[in-house]
């Protein structure tokens, strides 16, 4: 029953922000556009180079808001000015996410010998406005009218109101004397932040522990082949956090999902055909690093994941296809009360009236504006691919497409947040649908490999938009801010980065070349093989059917889909700290049920807590203690992971080890653990 609380809990219509709807103070200041622009370009080179480098991104949202607090709060820059400015952060990471994973793909087709930075630019420009227009009914699909958590969003209210404690940057601290304080924020940053540096720079423990043990050898099909059981961690503080945020129920569907991928399916697929073993020289390289030195480890964790990769992850992609338009389908009532308001024509003197805090773009204009974004599509499409009637078919595709990858996007991300969103997992999706389209209309050359890039391109990029601008707008709904100027803002942002992520790629590109070890692209070599697969006749549909078939089980019995799915679509190392920050949650909250029990308006939500900052009753308090933790872990190791990325790109390396141990982190990390098991609980443990 867990996923139809997600979606029909009471609405957060009446959700008393931070700063009143009744009351103005500045928002959309030209300060707060030029930082956001800054942090547009500064957070999304960075995160360009770190998907490129290690296939993901880092969410910007955070770490874009304590930039834009200490760059504003010289200039007192109001609460709602810092947070209009992480939009241009969040902008960045998104147009740079969806770039990363498919631009380039197209020169490891060969269709572009190097990246083109003017297509790159339109290409990122179209998709980022698309997924801005597509976000503006959502908004209040996803946002007011569920309950999803959006444990980012939670996290940057708390940082905020943590941080500034009223309207102006420079508020004095005074008046939340006695209240719950920023020292456990700013606890958790640190040590999260210092343990992100120990592992990814300095190098002197490693941040995944994981292993494979034979479980002896079995006959099958009248050969004897080894049994293998795969275990493994990644021993992140701020994937505790978010498992803490989004509670036990949520993370524990991430779990199943990677039980089911990495600890049933997978194992049986390798008792039954065997580990494949490293052949060309950079497996066997990547091999033996993955064993940190051990070559028979490496070679076995390697041959596991290659199972994983090449195989199970498209039983997660089938989970997300139907996961994903029943997700949909189950709110399409609050998508529908949407656009029946376009529909019905709202006149600019009745959007006046409303709330300030209810305020979006004019529908009519979102929605005319979709309409005529069918032209540059067309151009688009027909000037780097030169088929005509194909390309505006593909375009009408696009905008349609656009937005089902804009409203999965924002449901994932509201979910498990941008960090955990699999962005490429839905662009997995796209390209299949649109593979598909292009095989039936037998456009398979390389023209139809590149246009089905170049569509996915579009789509990835406007998904990957309005899941970011989803959870700020979810910051923004828990701060006071007029969704409006927020949407504004975010455009702002996407012009931004669009300007400069085509001449980034094509350094980082000229640096180290795209597919390289230095460069290795691994989201974008997953992109290439799909779109080879599918118009090449090889594509391994068995498995999508099976996470289709999977799916379907689910939503029989009454079980939310996508958690699932995700848990089987990542590593499986993620799902056990997501899951152990869950269970640390259900422990803190069955010792709170046991203290005070279930009075209703005891505790408030923690979207509430989150922003709440006086006049904190004790069980509050207890959960408030745990946000302004967890928000910290989660702000540090972002933090720390954008600033580690730009040292890489300086070439600074400051590694003590060249294979680090394994024991000290995990000891550090199981401390940081119990650390959050206690701090929230700390007085009440005492008095007991």
């Amino acid at each position: 029953m867990q996923f139809i609380y997600l979606i029909y809990m009471a609405s957060r219509e009446e959700f008393k922000s931070f700063i009143p709807g009744n009351k103005s103070i500045p928002e959309l200041t030209f300060k707060s556009i030029l930082v956001g622009v800054f942090l547009a370009i500064l957070l999304g080179a960075a995160n360009a180079y770190l998907g490129l480098y290690a296939g993901m991104t880092v969410s910007a949202i955070i770490p874009g808001a304590v930039i834009a607090l200490a760059i504003l709060k010289p200039f007192k820059g109001t609460i709602l000015e810092v947070n209009f400015s992480t939009m241009g952060a969040a902008a960045g990471e998104a147009i740079a996410a969806g770039v990363i994973f498919t631009i380039p793909a197209l020169v490891l087709l060969g269709a572009w010998s190097e990246i083109h930075y003017f297509e790159t630019s339109i290409i990122s420009l179209i998709g980022g406005i698309l997924g801005v227009l597509w976000m503006v009914p959502l908004r209040r699909a996803l946002v007011i009218k569920t309950d999803l958590p959006f444990p980012e969003g939670v996290a940057v209210a708390a940082v905020l109101t943590t941080t500034v404690g009223g309207e102006n940057a420079s508020s004095s601290n005074k008046k939340r004397e006695g209240d719950v304080g920023e020292i456990w924020l700013f606890f958790g940053a640190i040590i999260a932040g210092l343990y992100k540096f120990g592992e990814l720079s300095l190098n002197i423990f490693r941040g995944t522990i994981e292993n494979i043990i034979s479980i002896g050898k079995f006959s099958i099909g009248g050969r004897v082949q080894n049994g293998w059981l795969y275990g493994g961690l990644t021993t992140s503080p701020a994937l505790l956090g978010v498992g803490w945020i989004i509670g036990f129920k949520i993370s524990s569907y991430v779990l199943v999902g990677g039980l089911i991928g990495w600890v049933i399916i997978t194992p049986l697929i390798a008792l039954s055909s065997g580990l494949p073993s490293p052949i060309t020289t950079i497996d066997i390289s990547n091999a033996i690093a993955m064993g940190y030195g051990n070559q028979d480890l490496g070679f076995h964790i390697w041959g596991f994941f290659q199972i994983w990769g090449n195989q199970i992850r498209y039983i997660g992609v089938g989970a997300m296809l139907v996961g994903g338009l029943w997700a949909i389908w189950t709110i399409r009532m609050n998508l529908v009360d949407s656009i029946r308001e376009a529909i019905m024509g709202i006149k600019e003197g009745e959007i006046k009236t409303k709330k300030r805090t209810n305020q979006d773009i004019g529908y009519k204009l979102v929605f005319i504006s979709i309409f005529l974004m069918v032209i540059p599509i067309s151009l688009l499409y027909i000037w780097l691919s030169n088929i005509y009637t194909i390309s505006i078919l593909m375009a009408i595709i696009t905008i349609a497409f656009a937005f089902l990858a804009s409203a999965l996007a924002g449901y994932l991300t509201g979910l498990v947040g941008s960090s955990n969103c699999p962005i490429s997992g839905v662009t997995v999706t796209v390209l299949l649908i649109v593979s598909l389209i292009m095989l039936a209309l037998g456009v398979t050359g390389p023209e139809g490999m590149a246009i089905v890039i170049f569509i996915s391109a579009v789509i990835c990029i406007g998904g990957s938009i309005s899941g970011d601008l989803l959870q700020s707008m979810a910051c923004g709904q828990m701060l006071g801010a007029t969704p409006k100027k927020l949407q504004i803002s975010m455009t702002f942002g996407v012009i931004a980065i669009s300007s400069v992520i085509g001449l980034i790629i094509a350094v980082l590109h000229n640096a180290f070349t795209i597919g390289s070890r230095q460069l290795p692209a691994p989201q974008a070599f997953l992109m290439k093989g799909i779109v080879q697969g599918v118009l090449g006749g090889e594509m391994l549909w068995p498995y999508v059917l099976v996470g289709m078939v999977l799916a379907l089980v689910l939503i029989l019995i009454d079980l939310p889909v996508l958690p699932v799915a995700i848990g089987i679509y990542l590593p499986f190392t993620l799902s056990i700290p997501i899951f152990s920050g869950g269970l640390i949650r259900l422990i803190t909250d069955k010792i709170l049920f046991k203290k005070f029990g279930t009075v209703k308006d005891e505790v408030s939500s923690d979207w509430d807590l989150a922003i709440k900052i006086k006049g904190i009753k004790p069980k509050e308090k207890t959960i408030r203690t745990g946000l302004l933790f967890t928000a910290g872990l989660v702000a540090g190791e972002a933090l720390m992971g954008i600033i580690i990325a730009v040292l890489i790109v300086m070439g600074l390396n400051f590694s003590i080890f060249y294979n680090a141990p394994v024991w000290p982190g995990l000891i550090i990390w199981l401390f940081i653990a119990l650390l959050l098991a206690y701090i929230p609980l700390r007085k009440i443990i005492r008095r007991e």
